[in-house]
């Protein structure tokens, strides 16, 4: 019995997403220089050929992949949560709780963060995920529950932490994740 047109659009768009997620974790762990597609499809367990079938080139799969990077960049729960009247320490509390639940189960969202960090040390990507938290941190200091120190630094240390074990959700299967408390008191202290 032939296939619906249904089923085979839905087996193109399974096999598309497959492309892309399996991508997005293999581009992070090697980098645009370090990818061939022949090694890609061989790591995807398809043939090359039907990688060319969905993207033209490397960069137009690498393009997407960065869409998905940007998608967590433009995270509207970060700007929302630093505009909320909320004390610091709440927010930073929050915050905190989001990305470790999305951590634990959502392994795009490692390798978007793992993407964005390193888009972002290239020079590729804003800045804005380090700028947000900054306003968090000195609206912190100035209510006397974040740790005192400069809040650009801050900032970095606490997406430094973030970013460490999103690469670790990506290279290693058995190791105890970070839970929330500990992120946040990377802020603010023993508070």
């Amino acid at each position: 019995m032939p296939k619906s047109q249904e089923r085979c659009q839905e087996i193109r768009e399974e096999t598309r997403n497959l492309i892309i997620r399996k991508s997005v974790l293999y581009f992070a762990k090697n980098g645009f220089e370090g990818t061939k597609i022949s090694d890609l499809s061989r790591h995807i367990g398809i043939a090359q050929g039907t990688i060319y079938i969905y993207f033209k080139s490397k960069e137009e799969l690498y393009s997407e992949i960065f869409s998905i990077s940007d998608k967590i960049a433009k995270n509207d729960k970060l700007t929302t949560l630093v505009k909320l009247p909320l004390p610091a320490d709440t927010k930073i509390r929050k915050l905190s709780d989001y990305l470790i639940k999305n951590l634990k189960e959502d392994e795009m969202f490692s390798a978007g963060i793992a993407l964005y960090t390193q888009r972002l040390l290239e020079g590729e990507a804003d800045q804005s995920f380090y700028k947000t938290t900054e306003k968090m941190i000195k609206q912190g200091q100035k209510e006397g529950c974040v740790v005192s120190g400069n809040s650009r630094k801050l900032s970095e240390l606490y997406w430094g932490v973030v970013y460490l074990y999103a690469v670790k959700n990506m290279y290693q299967t058995d190791f105890a994740m970070i839970n929330s408390d500990d992120l946040s008191r990377v802020l603010l202290g023993d508070k």
